[in-house]
């Protein structure tokens, strides 16, 4: 029987994954964990278990206590956040990839999906449709862990079997929980300033062109890929995956169709330069080709749904 532990389940990614998942699978499959309180909604649909990822002897009694055969291991300090306190960033986005990685080398667990980043790459990659495999040289606390996870996914796939999944994710976007603390945020916190009729001050610049996805794609394509036939999955790093490339000035535009009173202005910081490192849009051929990825949102259904659902 399927047994799936969600490490971060209170996080942006977490809160959807977990309902959708317990959707697909019914409630008493998917176990949320997090350091943190999720959602009341992720409290009310199933089990949770508060966990620090770092604890490996807790880690461990969960995993036993509820016979979980599969994790998504969410938990981490994004781009922005990290910067803050690379030290921890580096010792909890590592140490808990080992601890779960070496659950799976064990035989304890079958399956892991670990989320990278377009942040592994750097100012030496190319920056229009960066390609599967490129060079990277990121410049970011968060870039230099996920670069360092991919090459374990792929140690731990190749030395012990272990079968584990990875995404770069793009910047997501969401209405159901609020961004943690990442250099794309912006494009969720823009569209509440729309919803409360304020102006809107970004911390980019407004030609910034980054990649973004709304969430319920990213969702679909974590677990069509956990899903995926082993023998289709043939990138044990991590794929490339792309759904919308906009600057800020083209969603303000966007949002600016529906809410005509709305205004903006800029006023770049420290995130502009970590930005200014990444790439502007992605080529996801090899996710498409090995398990069918494929993005069904655009910017303006996107905007359209954002604004739909956003309560203030």
């Amino acid at each position: 029987m399927k047994k799936v532990l969600v490490i971060g389940s209170a996080g942006q990614i977490g809160t959807e994954l977990v309902l959708t998942l317990r959707e697909k699978f019914g409630n008493e499959a998917i176990i949320a964990a997090d350091i943190k309180e999720p959602a009341a909604v992720i409290l009310e649909s199933g089990a949770f278990e508060k966990l620090d990822i770092l604890n490996k002897e807790a880690l461990l009694a969960v995993v036993t206590k509820h016979k979980i055969t599969e994790i998504y291991l969410l938990a981490a300090l994004l781009s922005a956040t990290a910067e803050a306190n690379p030290k921890f960033a580096w010792q909890l986005n590592m140490e808990g990839l080992f601890n779960v990685l070496d659950l799976a080398k064990d035989k304890i667990i079958e399956k892991v999906f670990w989320p990278s980043s377009i942040a592994v790459f750097g100012p030496t990659t190319p920056k229009l449709n960066t390609p599967q495999v490129t060079t990277m040289e990121p410049t970011t606390v968060y870039g230099i862990s996920k670069q360092a996870g991919e090459r374990w996914c792929e140690y731990y796939h190749d030395k012990y079997g272990v079968d584990v999944r990875s995404i770069r994710y793009p910047g997501l976007i969401s209405y159901t929980s609020l961004p943690g603390g990442g250099t794309t945020d912006y494009a969720v916190d823009i569209f509440y300033s729309a919803k409360k009729q304020e102006d809107f001050t970004c911390f980019l610049s407004e030609e910034t062109a980054l990649p973004m996805m709304y969430m319920e794609d990213a969702i679909r394509a974590t677990i069509d890929l956990m899903e995926a036939p082993v023998e289709n999955v043939k990138v044990r790093s991590s794929y490339n995956i792309a759904g919308l490339t906009f600057t800020p000035a083209e969603i303000f535009e966007a949002i600016k169709a529906h809410v005509p009173n709305f205004k903006i202005n800029y006023q770049p910081d420290f995130r502009q330069d970590i930005a200014n490192s990444w790439p502007s849009s992605i080529d996801d051929r090899v996710a498409k080709a090995d398990w069918g990825w494929d993005s069904k949102y655009d910017l303006e259904k996107m905007t359209q749904v954002m604004l739909d659902n956003i309560s203030v």
